[in-house]
């Protein structure tokens, strides 16, 4: 039976395994397929670190990829997203999907005999979080009963933040705006799973607040792809939420920064902050490649240990 990671629920049960796997994976890099396995990347929306990783990620496990756009395919022109994804799991053994919508994602993997990633949509981004809590080990040795200040919006990042540290029995603290707060079902179903973990989970709107003692921050940009139209008003309303040194003085001493990149600098976060002495975002940039080493490897039922 087929695995796809849509969300990052669909790791509940194993987040930590895919974690300290993907660890493994940067440590040797000899390993390899067996056999020659092919990946088809659809890409709605523009990608750097995503694109990249994924492609390089192939080409060293010895498989290879396929960039898809949009306007060189038919999907969305004519041919349903149904038989795209039949059409696509003739062809390819895996199929990355980076989309606007989360619905077209869910829609992909239904009729899809292959296995789905979620390379980012409008509601989550499962892939990412693998590389930052595998960064967050990586710096702090444990994941559980660590804390977690997000400032910012309560966008796709904080979605998947909050499902992971639910997940991982790590508190975590969402300062947001009003009517910026993550998604509701999202916060829901983080709490439900606090409940088993241990997890401490709040949504407050003073950045002190979130940031006090807290040994990861976390933001991400104001304007996302898709809300450019909104750009001056958001950026009044968020400039309050800027991380700077004058905010992370609340963080403990040993706290480390992380952003998932692209950073508007400036904005969401200050030149002395991303590259002062405590940021990790270009580690936890690289760890892209090696997370997704270990997703793919979970969900083709590889296992080489």
């Amino acid at each position: 039976m087929k695995r796809d990671i849509l969300s990052v629920m669909d790791m509940k049960d194993d987040l930590e395994d895919i974690i300290l796997l993907s660890i493994k994976l940067k440590r040797d890099r000899s390993i390899k397929f067996s056999e020659k396995k092919i990946l088809g990347m659809i890409f709605e929306k523009p990608s750097t670190r995503t694109r990249i990783s994924l492609e390089s990620a192939m080409v060293q496990l010895n498989g290879t990829a396929i960039y898809l756009s949009p306007k060189e395919m038919h999907l969305g022109d004519g041919e349903t997203i149904e038989d795209t994804a039949r059409v696509m799991s003739r062809f390819l053994d895996i199929i990355s999907y980076r989309a606007y919508s989360h619905d077209m994602v869910v829609e992909l993997a239904r009729y899809s005999r292959v296995p789905v990633l979620n390379a980012l949509d409008n509601l989550e981004h499962p892939m990412q979080i693998v590389a930052d809590f595998m960064t967050v080990y990586e710096k702090k040795s444990k994941l559980s009963g660590l804390k977690l200040a997000y400032i910012g919006d309560g966008n796709n990042m904080a979605n998947s933040l909050l499902l992971g540290a639910s997940i991982l029995g790590m508190d975590i603290s969402i300062a947001c705006p009003e009517n910026h707060e993550p998604d509701k079902e999202i916060i829901r179903s983080a709490r439900e799973m606090a409940l088993k973990t241990g997890s401490r989970i709040e949504i407050v709107r003073e950045p002190r607040t979130a940031i006090d003692s807290a040994d990861i921050v976390y933001t991400d940009v104001w304007v996302s792809m898709g809300e450019e139209s909104e750009r001056a008003e958001r950026e009044k309303l968020f400039r309050p939420y800027q991380v700077n040194s004058e905010l992370t003085d609340f963080a403990d001493k040993n706290f480390i920064f992380m952003h998932c990149l692209p950073a508007h600098r400036g904005l969401e976060v200050t030149d002395d902050v991303i590259d002062g002495i405590h940021s990790v975002v270009f580690d936890e940039a690289e760890n892209r490649l090696y997370s997704e080493k270990g997703i793919i490897y979970k969900v083709l039922f590889i296992n080489y240990f």
